[in-house]
């Protein structure tokens, strides 16, 4: 009974183990694929390799055999109950068994709960299941059948470093089931004595596991843990849509009441569909690095300012697989979509279709003029990509325009001394420079916007904002294109965003900040569109004004709506001094780890020194090392006994079996010290054979708690010491034989 009950406590720290995939895939999809892959492979354990009356269990290979089969029967009418219908089934197995880890890693979390991702949790909790009951009905060590289960949250945690959630209380939990495993398996003369220990040891577990839980979170954890997924290469970047949303937007905006998308939310938001940081010198395209995800989207820079916002988006007309989402979205749910880890864009992996519907929660940013006063262009690598101003396709020379846009941005922002008020000028300069026009013809090449900026000066959107981006770059300010839609008509409580809402803007990258989106729009091209269109944004229009005032605070001029009270925002803090607790910390964990060195390194260095030398020393070293077990027993030695004297108390504390060892090593010991004639290898090499059985002797008798309890006392490092020092001056020490005959030691 006692092998049954160990088997359903492992058949329950497997699930938990299996549990803690909650955060590559949720909570949801785990447990019903960690209950089955845990309880039916222990199940049939039980039925073949359990104890049976006059029998012994049946021979371990037909157990692997069966289960084998058995796993390949419940993951196809469970997990992979859909490839069964389809006969795509050993494709499915096939990919799931072998390529599922490498799709998980290159796969933001939470992964979609795929039927082939799936098979990766199935067959590992169904291997540690089988291996913890096989090790519980087959072995009779305590512990060892938890082991499995540590298998299964290693794999968990390595696939689900980056993912949500924490599995604090799953760990919690499998520190009380060893606890319980230990106490089930626990020896004892009767079965009223096996299950004893439980009516106190479990308590005491569960207390252990509430003590695990409290103190998971304050431990202090400095240092990043370990990613696979920065070790597995990512899918390279596909073309994911053949026509590019800002070619698109000249045709929208001459039919303007084609309804988009509706969007159904407390407040409203521009809503960003594409994100375009490469100009080639004709046309600007996107270098997203799009990557599966099963909702999240990774969070970018936090900001001091921002507010939630909570949208239910239906696809109507929407061409194309840009999603649309206000900025920065942090979870998708309804729609399976790929997302760029660094702008947060959002693509599905199939186009989009009408009626298609998806909620999506998105954290807006909220900037104030004293947050962009005293910010500075962004450096990084990233900011360095933006600042690229290419000759274009096939050009052996940079083209003329280039130096045009470049004296034209000059003017433009012609006494402004920092990066937010180039960035504001230019764009003040711009909504009055030109005219706003849906008639434009389309095009932002260099050639095209030469001719906007030059003659014709009148422009859509698009014009605009890849006018202002280039004009931008030309100043060193790292910038890119943004494509989204703006405001819509309300229907109840719904807006449809329109074809005619469709818009385009500049962001610029500033240090700390990130990106800031600008409006190079005229006044005008709002007005344009048709009446029932709703306002412009709350957050769009305190962005504006903060731009304008931090640029006012810039020239000295202050502002009315923004007073100038205080110094502006200091610029981010250094990393905070380290913490004393930290190096305090640090320094106990070293002296505990070298102490432990030292008192297990230093038995088995001592032994090999002892066994090393001529053959008398080694007969010496051999009785010390027998003294040294002896010890282990509880047996204290003295200066006045004889060898033959210490063999046999250490018979009597050991046992007979003992005696046959002590004895013969007795008097190899007395002849090395004391006979005429030296000994030879042979004796020594029987004097270490004797030692060597009386260890293992000892240790059946004291038991291996005992004697590593010894090993980690400080004076196992101290009588070692002591011993080795005698040897080298030749002086007696306890325990050391003397002649038979006398009681006088060779000093005297």
């Amino acid at each position: 009974m006692t092998r049954y009950a160990s088997i359903a406590v492992t058949a329950c720290l497997v699930a938990v183990a299996g549990l803690a995939f909650q955060r590559v895939f949720g909570l949801g999809p785990v447990v019903p694929v960690a209950a089955v892959a845990a309880v039916v492979p222990t199940l049939l354990c039980g039925l073949l390799s359990g104890p049976r009356k006059d029998k012994g269990p049946w021979p371990l290979w037909i157990s692997l055999v069966l289960t084998v089969v058995a796993w390949a029967g419940a993951v196809s009418v469970t997990v992979l109950r859909p490839a069964l219908g389809d006969g795509t089934l050993p494709q499915a197995v096939r990919e799931g068994v072998l390529g599922s880890w490498k799709s998980i890693l290159t796969t933001l979390l939470p992964a979609p709960a795929k039927p082939e991702y799936l098979v990766l949790v199935h067959v590992v909790v169904w291997l540690a299941a089988f291996a913890a009951a096989e090790l519980a009905l087959r072995t009779p060590l305590r512990a060892l059948p938890c082991v499995p289960a540590l298998g299964v949250w290693a794999v968990a945690l390595l696939l689900g470093v980056d993912g949500p959630g924490s599995n604090l209380p799953l760990a919690a939990a499998t520190v009380v089931l060893i606890a319980v495993l230990v106490l089930v398996r626990a020896d004892g003369p009767g079965a009223g004595a096996a299950w004893r220990p439980l009516a106190i040891g479990v308590p005491a577990a569960a207390v252990l596991g509430a003590l695990a839980f409290a103190a998971g979170p304050v431990v202090p954890v400095s240092a990043e843990p370990y990613n696979p997924r920065e070790q597995v290469q990512a899918p390279p970047p596909q073309q994911r849509d053949s026509v590019s949303p800002l070619d698109r937007v000249g045709g929208w905006l001459l039919s303007p009441d084609q309804v988009m998308f509706t969007v159904r939310a407390r407040r409203g938001e521009i809503e960003r569909l594409a994100v375009l940081d490469r100009f080639d010198g004709v046309t600007w395209s996107s270098t997203a690095r799009f990557v599966p995800t099963g909702s999240r989207v990774p969070q970018g820079l936090d900001p001091d300012r921002e507010h939630e916002v909570a949208q239910h988006i239906t696809i109507r007309d929407l061409p194309g697989v840009w999603v649309p989402a206000a900025d920065r979205p942090r979870e998708v749910a309804g729609l399976p979509v790929v997302v760029d880890p660094a702008s947060g864009a959002l693509a599905a992996a199939q186009p989009l279709r009408p009626g298609q519907t998806y909620r999506v929660e998105s954290v807006v940013p909220e900037w104030t003029a004293d947050d962009l006063a005293g910010a500075e262009a962004a450096v990084d690598a990233e900011a360095r990509a933006a600042r690229d101003l290419p000759w274009g396709p096939g050009a052996k020379e940079p083209p003329v325009q280039l130096a045009e846009f470049r004296r034209f941005a000059q003017a433009a922002t012609r006494g402004a001394v920092s990066p937010i008020q180039k960035a504001a000028m230019l764009a003040e300069y711009l909504k009055r420079y030109a005219r706003y026009d849906v008639t434009a013809p389309p095009g932002h090449s260099y050639r095209q916007l030469d001719y906007f900026l030059g003659e014709g000066r009148r422009g859509t959107p698009e014009h605009f904002a890849t006018a202002y981006a280039l004009l931008a770059r030309t100043l060193g300010l790292p910038s890119r294109v943004i494509v989204g839609f703006d405001g819509g008509a309300r229907a109840g409580d719904t807006v449809q965003v329109r074809s005619g809402d469709v818009m385009v803007w500049p962001e610029i990258k500033f240090e700390r900040l990130g990106w800031i989106r600008f409006n190079p729009l005229p006044d005008s091209a709002r007005r344009s569109k048709n009446n029932d269109s709703v306002a412009a944004g709350e957050t769009e229009q305190k962005l504006e004004q903060a731009q304008k005032n931090a640029a006012s605070q810039q020239r000295g001029q202050g502002s009315g709506d923004t007073p100038q009270k205080g110094p502006r925002k200091a610029p981010a803090a250094a990393d905070p001094p380290t913490p004393w607790w930290v190096f305090a910390s640090t320094a106990v964990g070293a002296l505990v780890f070298g102490y432990l060195c030292a008192v297990l390194l230093a038995p088995a260095l001592r032994r090999r020194r002892r066994r090393a030398g001529p053959p008398a020393a080694r007969i010496t070293g051999a009785w010390h090392q027998a003294l040294d077990h002896l010890a282990d027993v509880g047996l204290a030695t003295a200066r006045t006994l004889t060898a033959h004297e210490v063999a046999r108390f250490g018979a009597s504390a050991v046992g007979d079996d003992a005696h046959g060892h002590l004895g013969p090593l007795a008097d190899l010991v007395n002849r090395s010290r004391f006979a005429a004639s030296r000994p030879d290898e042979a004796a020594a090499d029987r004097a270490w054979r004797h030692t060597d059985e009386l260890g293992r002797l000892v240790t059946a008798r004291a038991g291996r708690l005992r004697r590593l309890r010894r090993r980690l006392h400080p004076r196992s490092l101290r009588d070692g010491a002591l011993r080795d020092s005698t040897l080298r001056d030749g002086s007696p020490v306890e325990g050391s034989p003397r002649p038979e005959r006398t009681v006088r030691t060779r000093a005297r």
